[in-house]
């Protein structure tokens, strides 16, 4: 259940990232972290904290609910 979780948030950020026509590395630049560590997030293979969705959701310009809309 909690892989399932974490590939299903991945995938979300990785589609919001898309969106916002940001590379993986630009985004990681934004958030201050490495693009190896954004690369896991998204393969769904680290748990973020809560405050990194909330950065997430700020440099995607979306807000923080957006980053669970698989959870529909």
């Amino acid at each position: 259940m909690n892989t399932k979780i974490l590939k299903n948030f991945g995938e979300t950020v990785r589609r919001k990232r898309k969106i916002a026509e940001l590379s993986q590395e630009a985004l990681a630049e934004k958030l201050g972290i490495h693009r190896t560590y954004m690369s896991f997030i998204e393969r769904g293979q680290r748990n973020p904290s809560l405050l990194m969705l909330f950065k997430i959701s700020r440099a995607l310009k979306i807000k923080l609910p957006e980053l669970f809309e698989f959870d529909k």
